[in-house]
């Protein structure tokens, strides 16, 4: 787990140090050679460089072990440092649009086409290395801000390519409106990435359940054990590093609680390995028959008194 969280720090770090590099390169051929699409891409890592930062520290807080305040852990923190990212890309989506649009209306020019053309293809290159890196770190940890910083990276590598074809074609037609053109598709197409990290942030905070197939599976295996009869009121969630479940299972009325022990601990054993790159919180419950409607009454706010009427 600590190896884990190594890599989880160290691909922030690195992340943090890439995008340093590239505001520096970005920021001075920008405004010195007057691109909007150089100085949006700059903008963009400026951004890039306060994100990588604030997810350093949020990977900090989530790994933080539960306490008498917060007995869940801080896990959410990743989820809440995701939207943040996502809102921060779509405000620079949104700049980079209006500088687009206000060099198309004041018809301003492009110059010093060669640095820049050079300036851009150290960053794609440069860009490239690290999106194979945090991929990598993210498949190996399944961290939701490694994921959002990888596809944010990912977006610039795109957008550093579409830079570079906008000042080519500058370059060969001196055509300068080509480069607000590209700036401000580069705007819209960054908004339009920040929008499935917000939502994936948002369904975290607000307790979305696993996927369906993992829940498929999680139910398979309960169902399967030989000494369950049945289970009902599965629920899942996750924080991002920890996937918590809950369920009721139905055992034979005069079993001992150490034989409903042992069932529940090798049913969770089996959940454990369907992720081992996350953390599992299960709790089971133990039932000598099937209370799915009562269960489901009481959670539609209906008392013990009421459900003894209807019976």
């Amino acid at each position: 787990m600590d190896s884990k969280h190594s890599l989880q720090k160290r691909a922030t770090v690195v992340s943090s140090l890439v995008a340093t590099l590239l505001v520096i390169v970005k920021l001075v051929i920008g405004i010195a050679s007057g691109s909007v699409a150089v100085l949006a891409s700059a903008i963009d890592s400026i951004l890039d460089m306060a994100v990588s930062i604030f997810n350093y520290f949020a990977i900090k807080k989530a790994e933080e072990i539960p306490d008498d305040i917060y007995q869940y852990g801080k896990g959410k923190m990743q989820a809440i440092a995701a939207v943040i990212e996502g809102t921060i890309i779509s405000i620079s989506g949104l700049y980079i649009i209006y500088v687009g649009i206000k060099k198309l209306l004041e018809g301003s020019t492009t110059s010093l086409l060669s640095p820049a053309i050079v300036a851009m293809l150290i960053s794609i290159i440069i860009t490239y290395f690290l999106v194979q890196f945090l991929l990598n770190v993210a498949k190996k940890t399944d961290n939701l801000v490694i994921k959002a910083d990888a596809l944010h990276y990912q977006t610039d590598l795109w957008s550093n390519a579409a830079v570079l074809v906008a000042l080519g074609l500058v370059a060969l037609t001196e055509l300068h409106w080509i480069d607000a053109i590209f700036g401000i598709a580069i705007g819209i197409y960054i908004i339009y990435s920040a929008y499935e990290i917000i939502v994936e942030g948002i369904e975290i905070l607000l307790d979305r359940a696993l996927g369906g197939e993992m829940v498929a599976k999680i139910g398979e295996i309960i169902a399967n054990h030989p000494e369950v009869s049945s289970y009902h009121w599965l629920r899942t969630r996750t924080d991002g590093t920890t996937n918590f479940v809950e369920f009721h299972m139905v055992l034979r009325p005069n079993m001992l609680l150490l034989e409903a022990h042992r069932i529940a601990d090798e049913v969770e054993d089996k959940i454990m390995l369907l992720d081992k790159r996350k953390k599992w919180v299960i709790t089971p419950h133990f039932d000598p028959y099937d209370d799915e409607e009562m269960n489901n009454a009481l959670l539609h706010g209906k008392t013990i008194v009421e459900l003894n009427k209807v019976v």
